[in-house]
């Protein structure tokens, strides 16, 4: 899609001067490293889900702040110790922390934003930040459990496309899901608006996970700010690839023999592309996208229903949605 929902920019104008205030909290050996990062933000989805979803029950945007930095904090934590992880030494055409300023240094930065997420919920200890703060806590247990999953995978030749989508759902859909549902949750709104807007993001995560994997393999390195074929030259089981290895085709068999090597090697990225897609990865996953962009739409639907809700702010959801799966691949 050419433009961008205005949420984000009004998201942005509400939650980064709380992000720059947290973060000068940190030492000094924690604040340059972790600032670096912040200023090659993202376009900022999770925190603007997050004062949405506070608007969607007709509570102050600033409601859903304290949920909309927890948020971006565990995310970009996750973020760092991921590119240690891949040894991804560029995100968004910067170096990332660890290349920066050491893999010792990116471990503790990210830790710092991982403690520093739920002391900002818990600083006023009321009932609903405690409640969100309990939320979090389980969202980060599943995406934790999602990337070791996702690590486990590497060695593995057979995972099926229920587990593959099991680990996205941890890596990816639960901090989604916390994210649509904690400005309603800090709003003290009705667990039936907390529960749909929790369904709706647990469906958009799946969507927008599926489209980040396809933007993993096709994806346009001026565009998603990492290099060419990053997924492939790691051997990642992402969902175009186990639907590949498992489709039964000629395209299977080989590769199956490129992703039982250690590495992929630059020259061989473009015939392992070639082979996801002759073994049907690219279309199903772009149809895995829109059947749950689909089921988070119909969750929106179900919350619209409920006669206290902010009938624009549901549309903006729905708008955001649509921006998610509507990325460029």
């Amino acid at each position: 899609m050419s433009g961008s929902p205005g949420v984000l920019d009004r998201a942005r104008e509400l939650v980064d001067p709380a992000i720059a205030a947290a973060l000068g909290g940190l030492g000094h050996e924690l604040r340059a490293p972790a600032e670096y990062h912040f200023s090659g933000r993202g376009k900022g989805t999770r925190p603007a889900l997050a004062i949405l979803s506070a608007e969607v029950v007709g509570a102050p945007p600033a409601t859903g702040v304290p949920g909309a930095v927890a948020i971006e904090m565990i995310h970009d934590f996750s973020l760092i110790h991921d590119d240690i992880i891949d040894n991804d030494v560029e995100r968004r055409h910067r170096p990332t922390v660890w290349a920066k300023f050491g893999t010792g240094v990116g471990v503790v930065v990210g830790d710092a934003l991982h403690a520093l997420a739920f002391e900002l919920l818990l600083s006023d200890p009321s009932p609903p930040r405690v409640r969100a703060a309990k939320s979090l806590a389980g969202a980060v247990a599943a995406m934790i459990a999602g990337q070791s999953m996702d690590m486990a995978f590497e060695e593995r030749s057979d995972v099926a496309l229920e587990e593959c989508l099991a680990m996205e759902q941890g890596k990816t859909g639960a901090l989604l899901s916390f994210a649509s549902s904690v400005g309603a949750m800090l709003a003290e709104a009705d667990d039936a608006v907390i529960d749909g807007l929790a369904e709706y993001g647990d469906h958009l995560g799946l969507a927008f996970q599926a489209v980040d994997d396809l933007l993993g393999i096709w994806g346009d390195p001026e565009r998603t700010g990492k290099p060419a074929g990053a997924d492939l030259r790691e051997r990642k089981k992402s969902v175009p690839v186990v639907i590949a290895l498992n489709s039964g085709t000629p395209a299977a068999e080989e590769l199956a023999q490129l992703y039982a090597r250690s590495h992929l090697p630059a020259a061989e990225l473009d015939a392992a592309r070639a082979l996801v897609e002759a073994g049907g990865g690219r279309d199903e996953t772009q149809a895995l996208a829109r059947t749950h962009y689909r089921k988070a739409v119909s969750a929106l639907d179900s919350v619209a229903q409920n006669g206290e809700v902010v009938g624009e702010a549901v549309e903006e959801m729905r708008l955001l949605a649509e921006f998610i799966v509507g990325r460029d691949f």
